[in-house]
């Protein structure tokens, strides 16, 4: 083989490496076990010459700690449990034939001595763990704005996080009160968007977003269509979908494809809107109740609806609290 074909070669399997698993790549040539080997031992020394230049930097030193001592993050960022698990299996090979060669980052965990959070570095701490080895890693005071700053920032470098885990990862952090600054600033982006992106994962039910999964390459324009479509959509069908054992077994862009598909046909929005209407004997109240897969409209009309809405309005509390007795009763 001649020097310019191996170079090139060597060229199109680095790029093999840097794609995402799930999404579709031309084939690469030559898929030898030597240059792969090679370019993944070339790829983990540029990552570490990279983690290490901004840690020397900030004049961090690294250590070895025991990989059970170290607490998961509190800010979920990533889908796809069966993907993570290759992943993290793969790092596990690597790292048994040449040990961990990026570190991690850690934080002290306030009144546990010697116990610590991760703040980035999950898959290879969850590596070293499966190994029985230490975790190399640095270890930097952070309080909770800071440390989830630098697990997006590192994220975010790294265009680890798909579109969606980003929305995602936006709308957990608001969901235990961190600050819209501090939400920008682990994302590296303006209000404006992270706005759109907490308003998308907040649209799209949880238990569909995790069948989803991460869907890489799908990006803001699709998913905000998909929110339109669940608007006006009958849950149930795609419920069924979800819950099917050939769904399970797509790759999570094919899933995605499959959900958007689904919620394209006349079928899956012809019964969407529910319709129900109640009114007394004496018919001075009509109500309709309109309910779709996100919400419930109440309407109150006829010549006492206004005074009826008034009057359910200024018992919120007492029947909020006789539906928790209600719901409670149902439950035991």
């Amino acid at each position: 083989m001649s020097r310019k074909d191996s170079k090139g070669m060597f060229a199109a399997v680095l790029g093999q490496l840097s794609e995402d698993k799930e999404r579709e790549v031309a084939a690469v040539r030559s898929s030898s076990p030597h240059l792969l080997k090679v370019a993944a031992g070339v790829r983990q020394m540029h990552e570490r010459s990279e983690a290490a230049e901004r840690l020397l930097r900030a004049g961090e030193q690294i250590v070895e700690l025991d990989a059970n001592a170290i607490q998961p993050s509190s800010i979920h960022d990533r889908y796809d449990e069966a993907y993570e698990a290759e992943a993290i299996s793969e790092i596990a090979a690597s790292m048994r034939e040449r040990g961990q060669i990026v570190p991690g980052l850690v934080r002290p965990v306030v009144g546990q001595e010697g116990v610590y959070q991760i703040v980035y570095g999950r898959r290879r701490l969850a590596a070293a763990k499966q190994l029985g080895m230490k975790f190399k890693t640095a270890i930097r005071d952070l309080n909770d704005e800071e440390a989830v700053i630098f697990q997006g920032e590192e994220n975010t470098a790294r265009e680890d996080l798909s579109f969606i885990e980003k929305c995602a990862f936006a709308l957990a952090q608001q969901e235990v009160g961190f600050k819209r600054d501090t939400i920008c600033a682990s994302l590296s982006t303006g209000k404006s968007h992270v706005s759109e992106m907490i308003a998308i994962a907040s649209e799209i039910p949880s238990d569909l977003l995790h069948s989803i999964g991460k869907a890489p390459g799908i990006g803001r324009p699709r998913w905000a269509k998909l929110v339109q479509k669940l608007q006006s959509s009958d849950q149930a069908s795609w419920k069924r979908l979800i819950a099917s054992a050939d769904f399970k077994r797509l790759t999570s862009l094919d899933r995605f494809e499959a959900v958007f598909k689904l919620l394209s046909t006349k079928s899956a929005g012809r019964h969407s809107a529910q319709l129900r209407r109640w009114a007394p004997p004496d018919k001075e109240i009509a109500i309709s109740i309109k309910s779709t897969a996100k919400k419930t409209v109440v309407t109150f009309e006829a010549s006492n609806g206004q005074d009826f809405a008034g009057f359910i309005t200024d018992q919120l509390d007492d029947l909020y609290e006789a539906f928790q007795r209600s719901s409670k009763a149902i439950g035991d």
